[in-house]
């Protein structure tokens, strides 16, 4: 029950390309994580997120364990030049965080890699798209 002086504001529906790009985008990891069991990854986690930033996809392949970003354009060019330093300071501030929340892995090798998605193309996996310090 609101008690006088609360003022809450009204749930407001996410505009139309919100959603779009949210389909977009879960579609596109969908087909990433499927490309990427092909390949023999095993898939650990998806859409990892914490108060620092996300990782679309945890995966392990031969004891490396590895944080891969979803990137989702017109064409796989587009998509290659996504991953901005920016984005990926948080793809890697949100893998410290699943390491402090999975110590098992703390000895684990890492990689970051990306994979791109385009319409009517097969993904493209780039391993170890990016480095941090």
């Amino acid at each position: 029950m609101a008690r006088r002086g609360d003022t809450e504001a009204p749930a407001r529906a996410p505009r139309p390309e919100r959603v779009a790009a949210h389909l977009v985008g879960l579609s596109a990891e969908s087909r990433a994580a499927a490309y990427l069991v092909a390949k023999g990854y095993r898939i650990v986690a998806r859409r990892f997120r914490t108060p620092v930033g996300e990782v679309d996809i945890v995966a392990r392949r031969r004891g490396v364990l590895v944080f891969v970003e979803v990137k989702a354009r017109n064409n796989l060019d587009d998509a290659a030049y996504s991953v901005l330093p920016r984005q990926q300071r948080r793809i890697a501030d949100a893998a410290g965080a699943w390491l402090a929340a999975h110590p098992e892995d703390a000895a684990s090798d890492i990689r970051f890699d990306a994979v791109l998605v385009a319409p009517r193309r097969i993904p493209r996996h780039i391993p170890a798209a990016f480095e941090t310090e």
